[in-house]
C-alpha cells in the first residue's frame, strides 16, 4: 500500500489550522503543522512532505525569505496561502520558488482543487520520449534536457530545476521553435484552472532565463509581446 501524501501546513492562526487539517485528514493526506519558521524547517528535513501549505506572515519568520529557505532544501510542492493578496506579493512568492499562490479568505474547494493540481505537476508521471514525440534527449550546445530521468545539465553540470520549471522547459523544449501562448503554457503546465495567472508563465520564464541562459550566449526562450514564447529553433 503506498504511504499517505503527507502535508506540512505552516500557519499559526489555529482556526485555519484545524479547518485545513481535518478537511485533508478525510482525503487520506498525514498533516504535520508548524506555527513558526524555525520548526517547519526542522519538520522539512525530519518529516519530507510532498506538499507545503505556508501562510507569509509568521510571528518569527519573514515568509518570503522561509519560502526561499524551503526551496533551496526541497523540492516539495509549495503553496503560499496568505491573506496578502498584492500582485508583487504574489510575483515576489513565486520568484522565491513557490508553485502556486492563494489569498485568504478561500474556499476549501478551490484549496483541494489547488493541492491536487500542483501535486500532478510537481510529481509528473513517468513519461517515454515517444509519447512526447522526441527522443529522450534534447541538446542545444552544451546544454542537454535529458525528458526522461528529467535531468538538464550544461558541459556536464547538473543544472537544478524545480519540478515545476522542468515542466515549462518540457513544453517549451519539445515544440521547439513553435510560438505557445500564455494560455497554452498555463493550460499545460499548470493547469486549466490557471488560463489567467499570466504572470506564473512570466515569472518562471525568467527562472528559466537565470538558470539556462549565460551572458555571452544566445537566448534559448524568446519573447513574442503580448503572444507567448517560443524556444530557439535549432
Amino acid at each position: 500500500m503506498p504511504e499517505p501524501t503527507r502535508a506540512l501546513l505552516v500557519e499559526d492562526d489555529l482556526n485555519i489550522v484545524d479547518l485545513i487539517r481535518s478537511n485533508l485528514a478525510v482525503r487520506g493526506f498525514d498533516t504535520v503543522v508548524s506555527h513558526d519558521g524555525t520548526d517547519a524547517l526542522v519538520l522539512l528535513e525530519t518529516e519530507s512532505p510532498d506538499i507545503i501549505l505556508l501562510d507569509l506572515m509568521l510571528p518569527d519568520a519573514d515568509g518570503f525569505d522561509l519560502c526561499r529557505k524551503i526551496r533551496e532544501r526541497s523540492n516539495a510542492a509549495v503553496i503560499v496561502v496568505s491573506a496578502r493578496g498584492g500582485e508583487r506579493d504574489k510575483v515576489t512568492a513565486l520568484n522565491m520558488g513557490a508553485d502556486d499562490y492563494m489569498t485568504k479568505p478561500f474556499s476549501v474547494e478551490e484549496l483541494l482543487a489547488r493541492i491536487t493540481a500542483t501535486l500532478r505537476r510537481t510529481r509528473p508521471p513517468a513519461r517515454s520520449g515517444a509519447e512526447d514525440g522526441q527522443g529522450t534527449r534534447i541538446s542545444i550546445g552544451e546544454l542537454e534536457i535529458d525528458l526522461a530521468s528529467q535531468r538538464v545539465s550544461r558541459a556536464g553540470e547538473t543544472i537544478h530545476l524545480t519540478p515545476t520549471e522542468f515542466s515549462l522547459l518540457r513544453e517549451l523544449a519539445t515544440n521547439r521553435g513553435k510560438l505557445l501562448s500564455h494560455a497554452h503554457l498555463l493550460r499545460r503546465v499548470w493547469g486549466p484552472a490557471y488560463q489567467t495567472e499570466t504572470e506564473y508563465v512570466r515569472v518562471y520564464v525568467g527562472r528559466l532565463r537565470a538558470k539556462l541562459e549565460t551572458p555571452d550566449g544566445p537566448p534559448l526562450i524568446i519573447t513574442a509581446p503580448r503572444a507567448g514564447y517560443r524556444f530557439a529553433p535549432e
